[in-house]
């Protein structure tokens, strides 16, 4: 059977470059390695709590918005427990790229970068990548320059037979919202480490030895 390896993307920061930083994630499965069985064990859990089976999105369940606007802090660190349990099972790894934004003067200077950081990427695994017949780029096109990043980029390093992009809404791809999970962990330790963490992710995650230990050491396991 042919082998076929999936990238999910996700960003942090926009093209206004209006955030201190401006991130990039990848999370990288090989889909010869099912994951259907940890969805269910995942959403069978959620069920035995009594949680809402929500699509995964981190920055609203942290911030109390979107769908978890009327849920009780209570019921979002569980939700975020319970996923954290799903991602540590899920066989994958993952690559987040950041950028200072004051350090580039525009949307196109951001993507250049970003191009160049997944070349890079690529080469220093190109024996990985090119064993598989197809690469399937999952991405949102929200940003205009993460997604140009992503075409060059990849068209670039890899046989342009071999890369399908695929339109990719996060309520429809665990994986999606897996890449959505690290995104936001790497964000919030670039958070902490500026000293630019909000009382909310305090409250969530602790003091940055805390986050450090817990949650972005589980999260970390799995980089590439």
């Amino acid at each position: 059977m042919p082998l076929e390896l999936s990238l999910f993307c996700d960003e942090s920061g926009s093209d206004a470059l209006d955030s201190r930083y401006y991130l990039l994630a990848l999370v990288i499965h090989d889909q010869d390695d099912s994951i259907t069985e940890s969805i269910a064990l995942y959403e069978r859990s959620l069920a035995d709590k009594g949680l809402p089976n929500l699509a995964f999105h981190a920055s609203p369940l942290i911030n109390a918005k979107d769908a978890y606007k009327n849920l009780s802090p209570e019921i979002r660190k569980k939700l975020l427990s319970s996923f954290r349990v799903f991602f540590r099972h899920l066989p994958i790894k993952y690559c987040v790229f950041s950028l200072r934004t004051k350090e580039h003067g525009s949307p196109e200077d951001a993507a250049n970068s970003m191009r160049r950081a997944l070349v890079n990427l690529m080469f220093d695994h190109l024996d990985y990548f090119q064993q598989f017949d197809t690469v399937k780029i999952y991405y949102d096109n929200g940003q205009r320059s993460v997604a140009d990043a992503l075409h060059k980029a990849i068209d670039y390093a890899l046989s342009k037979n071999a890369v399908a992009y695929k339109p990719a809404c996060q309520t429809d791809y665990r994986l999606a919202q897996a890449a959505d999970f690290v995104c936001t962990m790497e964000f919030t330790a670039l958070k902490y480490l500026s000293h630019t963490a909000t009382a909310t992710d305090e409250k969530f995650f602790g003091s940055w030895s805390m986050f450090k230990k817990g949650i972005l050491k589980e999260v970390r396991a799995k980089q590439l």
